[in-house]
């Protein structure tokens, strides 16, 4: 529709109608800062979720306690964990204490988890089901703990659903199919009147 717009602006600036060609450039106009002002606010939106998703981490490094950036963290470091925390990387227990973790990110469960290092765990067990490890992105909602970070990154559960996420080819909504085949019904109708 847009180049539909323009097509018609251009043809009202050569047939000398300029009241026409500028009011339909000035349509095209507006809906290019309307687009660019919505992608500016989505982008400044994706700025701040991933600022969210980097969080600082207290850990126990060299028998010290000092918080680091959450992308500083390697496999072996001892995280501690508190209520309010954002678990920063895939983690196996090692200390709880009433430690409940909200998982709904990964799991879609709205209540928290219960988490205990002594649960013993199954081969192949659902995320879900693991009670003695903790994953990156979830909150802790009450208790305490330790735990030993064994992934970071793209290789942590919450990194391989962003990675799967990111190979998927995008599929347009039923509402843009829908408002395409508009779009061409449109563009095809003006042709026509403009033919006559």
């Amino acid at each position: 529709m847009v180049r539909i717009l323009i097509l018609a602006g251009l043809i009202s600036a050569a047939l000398r109608d300029y009241h026409d060609a500028i009011a339909i450039l000035a349509i095209v106009a507006l809906n290019a800062l309307l687009g660019f002002t919505q992608e500016y606010r989505a982008e400044k939106a994706m700025a701040a979720l991933k600022r969210l998703a980097a969080p600082a981490a207290r850990v126990r490094r060299n028998g010290r306690v000092r918080e680091i950036p959450a992308r500083e963290l390697a496999p072996g470091d001892i995280v501690l964990l508190e209520a309010g925390n954002l678990v920063p990387a895939d983690c196996r227990l090692i200390e709880g204490f009433n430690l409940r973790i909200q998982e709904a990110v990964l799991t879609g469960e709205s209540e928290p988890v219960e988490k205990d290092p002594r649960a013993p765990e199954k081969a192949g067990a659902p995320l879900g089901d693991r009670r003695s490890v903790v994953y990156m992105g979830t909150i802790v909602t009450y208790g305490r703990g330790q735990a030993v970070v064994t992934q970071t990154g793209m290789r942590t559960e919450l990194g391989r659903i962003a990675g799967m996420m990111r190979a998927a080819e995008p599929q347009p909504s039923p509402l843009q199919r829908r408002l395409d085949e508009l779009g061409r019904g449109l563009a095809l109708i003006a042709l026509a009147f403009v033919a006559v």
